[in-house]
Formats: C-alpha cells, structure tokens, sequence
C-alpha cells in the first residue's frame, strides 16, 4: 500500500468514526426497533461525498479504487454503524458506468454523485428462482419504443428509499435461447414513474432492519431508452457487477469482526468475577485470540480481491468470493465470541451486541450462500465436475 493510500484511508476511517460518534448505538436501536430507515445517516455519508467514492471524477465523484470503497464500508460497521442501508449507491452504479451509454452516465451519474438521485435497488432475485439467476420469468416485451414488465422480484432492498432500479428481465423466453445466459437484459428504471404505472412495492420484515421488499411488475411500460448496453446480454453485466458488490458486502463484515472483537476484548479486561478479570482465563481469552487471527486472515484476502479488482485481474471473481465468504464467517465467529464473552448482558439491546450479531448473521447468506462460494471453486478453480 501505498503512503499516499494509506494517508487517505486513515483520514476516511477519522471521518467516519467522527460520524459513528454522532450516530451511536442510541440511534441504531431506535431505528431498530421500530424498523425506521436510517435517513440522516445516509443523508450524512452523502453530504461528506462518501457514498460517491468510486464515481468517476467527470461525473461528480471521488474517483477512488474499490480499496478505499472497502475501507469506508469497513469503518461504518468497525465504528458500530451499518452501512447495509446504503451501499448499494456505491456498487449498483457500477452497471451504468461500465455498461451504460454516455448519455446515460451524463444523465444519472452525477446526481447519483451529488445524492440527488438514489440508485440503492437491485431487481434480480426472484421467488421460484433463488440464487439460479438464470431461471427467472419476470419478462420485458418490447412494444414500439417502450418494454411492458411483467413479473416479481424478491428481496430488493432499498426498494421503497431508491429512485432508480438496476433490473434484470427476460427479453427472450427461456425455451428460446440456444445458451441459458442468453436472453437476459437490464434495465435502469425510474420507479418514481413505475409506481405509477404498474409496479407494487411491499415491505418484507425481518429479524434486522434491512428495508427489503418484495415487487410485482403488472404491465409496467419502461422506455426503451432505459435499457442498458445490449439486449439479451445482461447476464454478463450482472456478472461483472457482483464482485465489487462482494468485495464490498466482504468489508462490512471485516468491519463486524473488528468491532466484535474490540467489545470482546474491552469487556474481558474489565469484568471481574472471583477476584480477578475474566480475560485472564485461558477459556475466554483462547476463544477471542482465535477469532482475532481469523479476522486478519480475512482481511488478507480481502486485500488481496481488491488488488485484483483494482489490475482487472481474471481470478478476481475466486477472491472477491473467498473474501466474502471469509469475512462473513470471521465475522459471525467473532460475534459468538463476543455474546459469549459478555453471558447474558449479551442479549441486553443496551449493550448492542444483539443487534450487530443479528445483522452479522446475514453475510453467510447474501448476497450469495456460501455452498454456491464453494461450488464455484469446486468447478472452476479446481476442475471438479459441475455439481447443480
């Protein structure tokens, strides 16, 4: 790294934690508890460019690599904070930018910038579909100089706080198609106008406040100008967008493990039961040391995706997903330790350990499950035979 790099990330982890301290565990449990999207933290990364990071300088951003995206995301969730509300806005622009027209980056990419529009949703995932992307059925049938969407999606968080949707339809059936990655586009749909014509949005409550919902598509008219690069090719531009996006889930959770182990270890040193502090029994301490090398073994992969990243490397797509998978599990190990180093206060919401624990516990699962991490490598790192 870099002293010029490593002279930004320490001035962004200050900004950050600065901001954390404004919006304390106080504010994370309110919104929590009544399942409140987190507006003035979001309007806060805003208005300080953080969310605008890695849009290029010509459109409104910072230009940065996706190291110091990853260093963003780290610090909100090391510092206490969750950056799930909001990173979608640093990742989801990815598909315009690399795939998109310039007449499309001139138009959204610089309000995307200046946090004038919000572009946070993600229409991929659908109901009888899951992670086999290539299996969805929402359909977009083009009609003179608009496409008519029909369909569902699930899981698009951030639906009901964006202004703008990344959107994955069928232009061809699925029987139609000589290759199951053909047939498929993306769409950048302005949903101030789809809710207005066919398009329903329904909140999905879970055990974290992660704002998701569900979205039905009847008879949505969508200019034909909202298609993005080529039609039938979107499946590759979905692709080249989800390492960037697990890179960045992967910094989140590097960050929980951070933040699990500080609390972890703060506590050990302060709690004192039979005369003496807990930490000096090998039984916590052992627990916290190997959650701690894990963390940093995670971390070094990480690095290493973001480097890839960075020099469009081929094996990007191996690491980006090894970090994810890593981090995720580092994370929720460390976040065990921490519940059990703190017993019941643990489960006390004053302490906030519950809250991140909860929301530690979804990277094992999105955005992508770690048994397809694993098949992934099976066939195309390690040359063993497709399993699905």
């Amino acid at each position: 790294m870099s002293v010029e790099h490593e002279e930004t990330v320490t001035q962004i982890r200050d900004t950050v934690r600065k901001v954390c301290e404004e919006f304390s565990g106080e504010y994370w449990r309110a919104k929590d508890r009544e399942r409140q999207y987190p507006t003035e933290f979001v309007d806060k990364l805003t208005e300080l460019g953080l969310l605008a990071a890695l849009i290029p300088e010509e459109y409104g951003g910072s230009g940065m690599p996706i190291s110091i995206g990853s260093a963003i995301l780290t610090a909100i969730h090391e510092f206490g904070g969750n950056a799930g509300a909001c990173h979608a806005q640093m990742y989801t622009m990815g598909t315009v930018l690399r795939h998109g027209s310039e007449e499309q980056k001139q138009q959204y990419l610089p309000g995307i910038a200046a946090g004038e529009l919000r572009l946070q949703a993600f229409g991929v995932t659908e109901p009888t579909a899951g992670t086999d992307t290539l299996s969805i059925s929402t359909m977009a049938v083009r009609k003179g100089d608009q496409y008519i969407v029909n369909g569902q999606k699930v899981w698009t968080s951030r639906a009901l706080q964006s202004d703008l949707m990344v959107l994955l339809a069928r232009t061809t059936p699925k029987d139609e198609v000589k290759k199951r990655s053909d047939g498929l586009s993306v769409f950048l749909v302005d949903m101030r106008e789809a809710k207005k014509n066919g398009m329903t949005i329904n909140p999905i409550r879970t055990m974290i406040n992660h704002s998701t919902t569900e979205i039905f598509f009847d008879n949505v008219p969508i200019p034909a100008s909202s298609l993005i690069g080529e039609e039938g090719k979107g499946f590759r531009y979905i692709l080249s967008g989800m390492n960037a996006e697990r890179i960045l889930i992967a910094s989140e959770s590097l960050g929980d493990g951070r933040y699990f182990l500080k609390k972890a270890s703060d506590y050990a040193r302060e709690r004192v039961v039979f005369g003496r502090p807990i930490g000096q029994n090998q039984g916590i301490q052992f627990p916290i040391a190997r959650a701690f090398a894990n963390v940093e073994a995670a971390e070094a992969i990480l690095e290493k995706a973001c480097r890839y990243y960075e020099s469009d490397d081929p094996r990007t797509g191996t690491y980006a997903n090894m970090a994810k998978m890593l981090t995720s599990e580092a994370a929720w190990e460390a976040g065990d330790v921490c519940m059990q180093t703190h017993g019941g206060f643990a489960v006390a919401e004053e302490y906030d350990i519950e809250r991140k624990w909860r929301e530690a516990r979804l990277y094992r699962i999105a955005p992508i499950s770690t048994n397809l991490i694993l098949s992934y490598f099976a066939e195309h790192v390690l040359e063993l035979p497709r399993s699905y």
